[in-house]
């Protein structure tokens, strides 16, 4: 039998090397800690990681969200909506206007006397009176805080809509 050959199928000793390498893989084999996992710190960063990217895809989706109904409004869309205004205080529907035949809002409240005026003729309004009364710290100076007439009154396509700004 020479060394390379398969031993024969009744023989069950082995030799010394062989013994000796099992006693070593059995010895290290025994020796060796079980892993020990922080099952608690792994879950944790994991929810952390996972709310930061839902808060990072939530805060993407409302920018860009904002952002095309910001465009559609001043682009001329087809859509009377628009986003709520930032930055103004409004009493309740006081900046508010139902156009008659639309079931949406259009909002003033919170908007420049230029993009309001954009909406305006986007909805075939025409601009009365600009009027300023103060807001206190409400509102950002030079911004929309009211219209006459407001909701719950309907206008028609070619009305007058007055505005009243923030002075400050």
């Amino acid at each position: 039998m020479t060394p390379n050959d398969s031993r024969p199928s009744g023989c069950t000793s082995h030799t010394p090397f062989e013994e000796e390498l099992v006693n070593a893989m059995n010895d290290f084999a025994n020796s060796a800690d079980a892993p020990d996992f922080d099952t608690t710190g792994i879950v944790r960063k994991t929810r952390r990681r996972r709310s930061t990217a839902i808060a990072g895809i939530a805060a993407a989706l409302i920018v860009a969200g904002g952002g095309t109904a910001l465009a559609t409004a001043g682009a001329g869309g087809s859509d009377d909506r628009k986003p709520a205004a930032v930055g103004a205080a409004t009493d309740g529907d006081a900046a508010d206007v139902v156009l008659s035949g639309s079931k949406y809002k259009t909002e003033f409240g919170g908007l420049s006397l230029d993009f309001a005026k954009q909406l305006l003729l986007k909805s075939q309004l025409e601009l009365g009176t600009v009027g300023e009364q103060s807001c206190g710290k409400t509102g950002k100076p030079g911004t929309v805080i009211a219209v006459e007439p407001h909701s719950p009154a309907v206008v028609s396509k070619g009305d007058t809509i007055n505005l009243t700004l923030c002075g400050g």
